[in-house]
């Protein structure tokens, strides 16, 4: 072996490291065989961890309605006039059934925000046929150069000829 390169005055110390540093006794093929047990049930530990998520099957997200990306639009318009101030295009995209649920003054107070704002749309869900629910937060800057955040929720809904419009106010 590679025992001679180092040039040991000792015989003994040169079996030592031929036999790969550990010395060998009468007790080492338990040692050996325990070592051994010990690596495969780690192994297999190891294993059985990792695997069944690799092999679970996922099932497939169900399918969107076609409805939901036009509602989503129609919320998001009528969120960018929100934004930028828009009372004309913003009550453009009320049903009358909104209209009619909200005062004139609600209304231009909903739209008449002066400072910096912004909004975030969340996942909708379908509440009836062609009829979604938004969550929305709408974040704006309050007088105190404090950010205001208002969660609520915003219903579009299809009134025909796939025109979607905000049946209720966030």
């Amino acid at each position: 072996m590679w025992w001679h390169i180092l040039n040991f005055k000792h015989k003994a110390a040169a079996n030592f490291f031929e036999r790969g540093f550990i010395p060998h006794n009468t007790s080492m093929p338990l040692c050996e065989a325990l070592r051994r047990a010990l690596l495969s049930a780690s192994l297999i530990l190891c294993l059985s961890v990792v695997l069944p998520p690799l092999a679970a099957k996922s099932h497939p997200a169900p399918g969107l309605d076609p409805g939901y990306v036009p509602a989503l639009a129609a919320a998001d318009h009528f969120l960018q006039a929100w934004q930028s101030g828009d009372t004309e295009n913003g009550i453009a995209l009320l049903t009358s059934r909104a209209k009619e649920a909200a005062t004139t003054d609600v209304i231009e107070r909903f739209f008449s925000n002066s400072a910096a704002s912004a909004y975030e749309i969340g996942r909708g869900k379908l509440l009836k046929h062609r009829r979604y629910e938004f969550p929305v937060v709408l974040v704006s800057t309050a007088k105190n150069n404090h950010i205001r955040r208002l969660f609520s929720s915003i219903v579009i809904v299809d009134t025909g000829n796939n025109d979607w419009a905000v049946d209720k106010l966030p």
